[in-house]
């Protein structure tokens, strides 16, 4: 996978580039969240990121982040169209004990997080970010190899060109550097509903 193809929606100070690796390192107080439950907004976090037009994909990489110790230090998968509009997932810090494994969905300027507790000693993670048309389905593994179901959702901008890549950040006084390896984009690996078929074809 060619990262020449990717941009950065924001810069961050310290960074590296090469041909299958990206690593940064994260500036204190970065997040992404929009309004929901205590109204608490921030849009600072790096992004790198590809754009296409591709309705069917996956995009595959795997993030390391054995420095992160701060609560909230994060790093994984994003697709960033604008500051209201955008979905990601990553392993988010919590202390010594456990950290949370999660995605966030924000449509219209509203962000939701659903999360599970993993352990602590877990420092790598991939992830599979998948597409079909303005539907998407987010996977993690822990070898790359088998992939489980983080979640499913619908995109109310995501129907037509998008941007998705990778990012990080630490949303408190904190700063880590995140690895990220293994990119890679192939066919569609999220398939088609076999069960119940859609009411209009009922």
């Amino acid at each position: 996978m060619d990262l020449k193809n990717f941009k950065w929606t924001r810069q961050p100070l310290n960074f590296t580039v090469s041909n299958d690796k990206v690593e940064i390192i994260t500036a204190p107080n970065t997040d992404l969240w929009q309004r929901t439950y205590y109204n608490f907004r921030n849009d600072n976090a790096p992004v790198f990121q590809m754009e296409t037009d591709e309705k069917f994909f996956s995009f595959i990489v795997k993030t390391d982040f054995a420095e992160s110790n701060q609560r909230f230090d994060q790093c994984g998968v994003v697709m960033y169209l604008d500051s209201e509009n955008w979905l990601k997932a990553s392993i988010e810090y919590e202390n010594e004990n456990f950290q949370h494994l999660g995605s966030v969905v924000t449509n219209n300027g509203y962000s939701d997080w659903a999360t599970v507790e993993i352990p602590a000693n877990i420092k790598s993670m991939w992830y599979r970010f998948s597409r079909r048309e303005s539907d998407y389905c987010i996977e993690c593994s822990a070898d790359g190899k088998k992939f489980s179901q983080m979640r499913i959702c619908h995109m109310q901008k995501g129907a037509g060109k998008i941007q998705f890549g990778i990012y990080a950040c630490s949303p408190e006084n904190s700063s880590f550097k995140a690895v990220f390896t293994n990119f890679e984009i192939t066919d569609c690996q999220w398939q088609t509903h076999n069960g119940q078929p859609p009411d209009s074809e009922a």
